[in-house]
């Protein structure tokens, strides 16, 4: 009986010991990963994650004397040369390791899926148990001091002091800030809408009169810009960037000497579920202004920030409770 000339997958295994002599390097396979990414519309902050975290991984591996064409990689190097080596030689904290290990997970399983490799390094490899960090906020008081800061006879100052108070009275995160165009804005309706949403879902937040009056005043400041309509700009006229916004809220941090918060967008945001739960807001209206896509980060925020909890620890507190000495 005249045989099969073409050699099956599990002969030329058997042959080429696992490793097909058209092989994909590495460059090659993050160069298809990234137009991947691009090709499922992932936000540009999400592409230049997974471009720094690969290109860091490839140059740990090399450090460590291990040649990083994909097919060779094993589960053994990702827990021994990725994990192991992040946690006890650079002493790197567990979230910085579930970040590299996110994106070494995400690049490999789409390899294997697109039959790259034929193993799958990643398979079984999970994200480091880590503990809950307390949600960091910042008072009424640290508020009033930061707010005194920024100088409101410049453009800048004017700026920053509108950009706080926006993330202060929405929520809203660094990146959809400075996504927001003079169109989002409707004075007249009391609106802002986020287009540059996390969850890719434009979703319309409220404002009140003072802040309706801010921008207002801003718009005025800001005037006509021929080359773009973003809102928040530079002294240059230049659209703000995420890292702009950041670097301006941690300089004002620090020029109010605010100690114990770190001072971040994303602790506006914190304070702002905070100070809405302390108000009397529901759940479900957090949840449509914050952008979140489950109530998990939501019942976060009443579970900690609850004046009901407060209340009702006044009534069952064991210690107020035990007579004697106390």
């Amino acid at each position: 009986m005249r045989r099969n000339n073409r050699l099956n997958t599990e002969e030329i295994d058997a042959i080429f010991d696992g490793v097909s002599s058209d092989e994909i390097d590495f460059q090659e396979a993050l160069k298809k990963f990234l137009e991947d990414c691009n090709i499922r519309n992932l936000r540009g902050h999400t592409i230049k994650f997974y471009q720094n975290e690969l290109s860091t991984f490839y140059k740990i591996m090399k450090e460590q004397g291990i040649e990083p064409a994909p097919s060779s990689i094993t589960s053994e190097h990702i827990k021994r040369n990725v994990i192991l080596y992040m946690k006890e030689v650079q002493e790197r904290k567990i979230v910085t390791i579930n970040a590299r290990i996110r994106a070494v997970r995400s690049f490999f399983n789409f390899l294997h899926r697109e039959g790259y490799i034929k193993k799958n390094p990643v398979q079984g490899i999970k994200l480091l148990k880590d503990r809950k960090q307390a949600v960091e906020t910042s008072s009424r008081e640290q508020l009033k001091e930061l707010f005194k800061i920024p100088d409101l006879r410049t453009f800048t100052g004017m700026r920053d002091y509108v950009v706080m108070s926006l993330l202060l009275e929405t929520g809203i995160r660094a990146n959809e800030c400075v996504g927001i165009t003079v169109r989002d804005i409707n004075l007249k309706e009391g609106t802002v809408l986020i287009r540059n949403a996390k969850t890719y879902k434009e979703r319309l937040v409220p404002i009140q009169n003072a802040m309706r009056n801010l921008l207002k005043k801003y718009l005025h400041v800001r005037g006509r810009v021929e080359d773009t309509d973003a809102l928040f700009l530079t002294i240059d006229g230049t659209p703000m960037s995420k890292r702009q916004l950041q670097n301006r809220i941690t300089f004002y941090g620090s020029k109010a000497d605010i100690k114990g918060v770190r001072c971040s967008a994303h602790t506006f945001r914190h304070t702002f579920a905070k100070l809405s739960v302390k108000a009397g807001a529901d759940i479900f209206t957090l949840q449509a202004i914050l952008g979140h896509t489950s109530m998990e980060m939501v019942r976060n925020y009443v579970n900690l920030f609850s004046e009901d909890v407060l209340e009702k620890h006044k009534d069952f507190s064991p210690l107020k409770n035990i007579k004697g000495r106390f």
